[in-house]
């Protein structure tokens, strides 16, 4: 009886305990729904007034290029600018990563909109080029940066099931904000002034910027992540460094395509007009197409979908952008790419947590960025002198370059894809023998 007594006692003790560590997984696993749908809205709202913004560099670029507006400036230059602002926002991910774990996501983040609305505000003051790599280059790129790095692995802390979908719904809000600019920013620079174009971008951008991190809530208390800035014992993993080595060369055919397309339209004979039409139909499709990407990865799996969308990006460049001399054609191509060639910025956070898990992700995400510094900064200088002056095929090279990154690019993938496979349904096996 005593036995019995005690045998008793022992399972109610283990089932006691197991209901405490299904309480302690539910309570730490994402809700999938609920505040997160605000987050996803603050993202959205964060994507489109910092990238959405740069994304209508493109128009500045052609600009700057056609008018003598800084004398000593040169193409180099222009393009450094527009390459700065990516790299900057990617080389400040330690010190925003740094004051999130001191600070919250908040802090960073309001440091990151004052520094981005004094970069354009300060930009339409400049008369050099050296002030303008200071403003528009340096401090524009240091607050995209600091604004949106911290948002970025708040909406995997939210969402499992529905991760890539509500990431992509996000990523979306880039695509919007690029379509807004890019019709508002030639506007007034036909209108009105190249002054008066960068205050306004400042001035909206901050506003709503504002707006989107007084909501936006982060799970870290819950989550309690490792918010190590540049944590190399990542490099160690196999995967990790695949999926670097992925972010890495599709970058060089992502910056290429965003900035070039908008020039490579008036090289066809296209005009202004026209050319800014094409930037705007680029965001457009990257409006329509990243959600889309985003239902896709959460159905067919995060890593095969990263891989095959930069595969298709390859693909749409030799098909369509390399014959294309038409302003149909080239419509054709920016609605129809502008929805994959983002592929990084859309993949990047589900990726990562498949790769490293919730935890570790604030650390990978900080390698990732720190990655893709460089061909961030010198992909459209490459791309410049890859042009073919006075030819009829004057992007040619740069074409070709662009779709080669991207192959490459979803090589790496593919094995990335492979190895984590082998690795998950190794985990499995050896569950079943358990």
């Amino acid at each position: 009886m005593r036995t019995e007594t005690l045998q008793h006692s022992r399972d109610v003790s283990n089932t006691t305990l197991t209901h405490e560590l299904s309480f302690e997984e539910i309570r730490d696993s994402p809700p999938d729904g609920g505040y997160g749908w605000v987050c996803v809205a603050c993202c959205f709202t964060i994507n489109a007034f910092t990238w959405g913004v740069l994304s209508s560099y493109g128009v500045y670029l052609s600009y700057y290029l056609q008018n003598n507006v800084f004398p000593d400036g040169t193409s180099f230059d222009f393009a450094l600018t527009g390459g700065l602002n990516f790299s900057m926002a990617m080389i400040v991910s330690p010190l925003a990563t740094a004051l999130t774990r001191r600070s919250g996501v908040h802090l960073p983040m309001a440091l990151g909109i004052l520094c981005q609305t004094s970069g354009f505000i300060t930009a339409s003051f400049a008369h050099r080029i050296w002030q303008l790599y200071l403003s528009q280059g340096l401090l524009v790129g240091f607050g995209i940066g600091l604004t949106w790095i911290p948002s970025i692995a708040v909406l995997p802390q939210w969402f499992q099931k529905r991760r890539s979908m509500a990431n992509g719904i996000c990523s979306a809000g880039s695509g919007i904000g690029g379509l807004l600019f890019s019709f508002a920013v030639r506007a007034i620079l036909s209108n009105v002034s190249l002054a008066w174009a960068l205050r306004i971008c400042g001035l909206v951008s901050a506003a709503m910027n504002i707006l989107a991190t007084c909501a936006i809530r982060s799970r870290n208390h819950i989550v309690q992540p490792r918010l190590h800035p540049f944590d190399v014992r990542l490099f160690r993993r196999y995967e990790v460094f695949l999926a670097l080595a992925w972010g890495f060369v599709s970058m060089f055919g992502y910056v290429i395509l965003l900035f070039s397309l908008s020039d490579f339209a008036r090289s066809i004979g296209l005009g202004s007009t026209q050319a800014a039409a094409v930037t705007a139909l680029l965001n457009l499709g990257t409006a329509v197409g990243r959600p889309v990407v985003g239902v896709m990865s959460d159905r067919f799996g995060r890593i095969e979908t990263a891989g095959l969308v930069t595969f298709l990006c390859f693909v749409s460049v030799f098909a369509i952008w390399v014959p294309a001399t038409s302003y149909a054609a080239t419509i054709c191509f920016a609605i129809i790419n502008g929805g994959i060639l983002g592929v990084f910025w859309m993949t990047i956070a589900p990726v990562s947590a498949e790769v490293v898990g919730l935890k570790e992700l604030p650390s990978m995400l900080s390698l990732a960025w720190m990655m893709v510094v460089l061909p961030c900064t010198f992909s459209e200088v490459i791309a410049l002198k890859l042009r073919r002056v006075n030819s009829s095929r004057e992007f040619l090279y740069a074409q070709i370059f662009c779709g080669l990154a991207y192959l490459i690019a979803s090589f790496f993938a593919l094995e990335l894809w492979r190895v984590h496979r082998k690795r998950t349904h190794g985990r499995l096996d050896d569950r079943r023998g358990d």
